[in-house]
């Protein structure tokens, strides 16, 4: 037909294109999808694509670890719409009002907390754009800093887990879920760690960009930043010497056990070596953030602890139980949403700020949400078992085999290109679409399918942030006042750009930032 020939490369190309330039039009994605693989299914194959596509959507609507897309995006949902993350940044804001740019920095603090109970960028920016953003204005905070912090705090959530993209790209590369939330846990922590660390020392030095807040609004800390910037920094050694305390004490424990145990050995028995590997460290490692923790909360005082109990402490509570859940395998992803999506109606329903409009509200945009991502993973589906079909692979394989490039090389090239895709496209079509075309050439530069979704998470919120089509600046200016322009914007998430490369380029350097958790998780 036509005469083309089963498993013409060049069609599977031309499929490609067409799709590209259909989104250019604004046809629906889901329904271009299904539509292309259907027309050059039957080219190809005839009356056979019509069972495919049954058989593929059964597939789809059956695979159990999707269900946790439902959930935990009802969770997230449950949580804006019940005003917990109103107190939230109140809380923290109040708690840390003595720090250079406090407001930026609870901003930043608030995203990332939310980043763990929702991975939706557009409800994450729109919601720090009503509730932050004009806080900062009115406080007198620079218009380009105050948006830079709202877009790239609203991207947290595409890579801390439980982070919904990471459930789709574990579906679509065939990776588990739970180590994608592992390696994805250390590399969200550091980016919006370098996130809160650039605002500070910025605000540090240009005080200008971020004016102190008046004393009402502020909780003494027991030292003033304002008048003493070294403060800051005895503030940080205070904190950082309770991990050297905390290993001092564990180790020595250790020491005394196996001191024990030696004296206590009947001659001549054989005693077992001291294995200091890594995941015996790991309780240490526990035990040392919590004993920073605990200094942090002495330093800090009772009137801070208090206010932090009331909304900080039960929402992290919530969230660090569902990922520790995951994590350690007590329950599958699915099971631990269940719980989180639970346990968000009952603390809601505690601080006596859900109602039945509220719910059905949150069902209703759950429903929606979670219907556009399936249908997009069925079309995706039929989309990529076609292109496989016709061979689309091999040109491109070709193409990269032709450049002879290193596997630095190639993975620069394969971030570049999914970069580019960001301007038009959303993270789900990026996953489900394009995901699958750099997959067989992950094996040809042994490249760790695991270590390469992570560094896609943090690739697409360069994409969210970044001009012409920057889909979080334009969610922000939605909701923005009208004096702010959406030129003042982009120029303010420039830095955050620069940001993200860099963390990028960190963990691509000690790939263990990734890679070790989930190693000691699951040995």
């Amino acid at each position: 037909m036509f005469g083309l020939t089963i498993g013409n490369p060049e069609l599977g190309v031309l499929m490609l294109v067409l799709f590209v330039v259909f989104i250019m039009l604004g046809f629906p994605i889901a329904f271009t999808l299904m539509a292309l693989g259907v027309m050059f299914g039957y080219m190809a194959q005839g009356d056979i694509v019509f069972a495919l596509v049954v058989q593929r959507t059964y597939s789809v609507m059956t695979n159990d670890v999707l269900v946790a897309i439902p959930l935990f995006i009802f969770m997230g949902y449950i949580i804006e719409r019940a005003n917990i993350l109103d107190r939230l940044f109140n809380s923290v804001q109040l708690a840390i009002g003595g720090l250079p740019g406090s407001l930026a920095v609870t901003t930043l603090v608030t995203c990332t907390i939310f980043a763990t109970a929702t991975g939706i960028v557009g409800a994450v920016v729109t919601l720090m754009g009503l509730l932050a953003f004009p806080a900062m204005l009115r406080a007198g905070y620079d218009e380009k800093l105050s948006a830079g912090v709202v877009c790239a705090g609203g991207c947290l959530g595409i890579l801390i887990p439980p982070s919904v993209m990471l459930i789709l790209y574990g579906a679509t590369a065939g990776v588990s879920v739970p180590k994608l939330y592992a390696g994805a846990f250390l590399p969200g922590l550091l980016l919006a760690s370098l996130y809160m660390v650039y605002v500070i020392i910025r605000c540090m030095l240009n005080p200008s960009l971020a004016p102190k807040l008046p004393k009402e609004q502020r909780m003494p800390l027991g030292f003033d930043f304002d008048k003493d910037k070294m403060s800051l920094v005895k503030y940080v050694v205070i904190v950082l010497l309770t991990v050297p305390v905390a290993y001092a004490v564990i180790y020595g424990l250790e020491w005394m056990l196996n001191m024990i145990r030696i004296l206590t050995t009947p001659a001549g028995m054989p005693l077992r070596e001291i294995d200091y590997s890594v995941p015996d460290k790991l309780p240490h490692v526990i035990l040392g953030a919590g004993a920073i923790g605990f200094v942090l909360l002495l330093i800090l005082g009772k009137a801070v602890f208090k206010e932090l109990a009331r909304s900080f402490f039960p929402l992290t509570m919530l969230i660090l139980s569902v990922l520790g859940a995951i994590f350690f395998g007590i329950a599958t992803p699915t099971e631990a949403a269940a719980v989180g999506a639970l346990g968000s109606v009952i603390l809601a329903a505690a601080y006596k700020s859900i109602s039945f409009d509220k719910l059905k509200e949150s069902v209703f945009l759950t429903a929606r949400t979670s219907a556009m991502v399936c249908w997009l993973f069925v079309g995706s589906f039929i989309f990529s078992s076609i292109f496989a079909i016709l061979g689309g692979h091999e040109p491109i394989k070709a193409f990269v085999a032709m450049l002879n490039l290193s596997p630095t090389m190639f993975m620069i090239l394969a971030q570049v290109i999914i970069f580019v895709l960001g301007w038009p496209l959303e993270w789900t079509e990026i996953i489900v679409i394009f995901v699958p075309i750099f997959l067989p050439l992950l094996e040809t530069f042994k490249i760790d399918p695991l270590f390469f979704g992570i560094l896609i998470a943090l690739n697409i919120q360069t994409s969210f942030l970044s001009p012409p089509v920057a889909m979080a600046p334009f969610y922000l200016k939605g909701v923005a006042p009208p004096h702010v322009t959406i030129n003042q914007i982009f120029s303010g998430v420039m830095p955050f750009i620069v940001i993200v490369v860099a963390c990028m380029v960190v963990v691509y350097t000690f790939p263990g930032i990734a890679l070790w958790l989930p190693s000691v998780l699951y040995r």
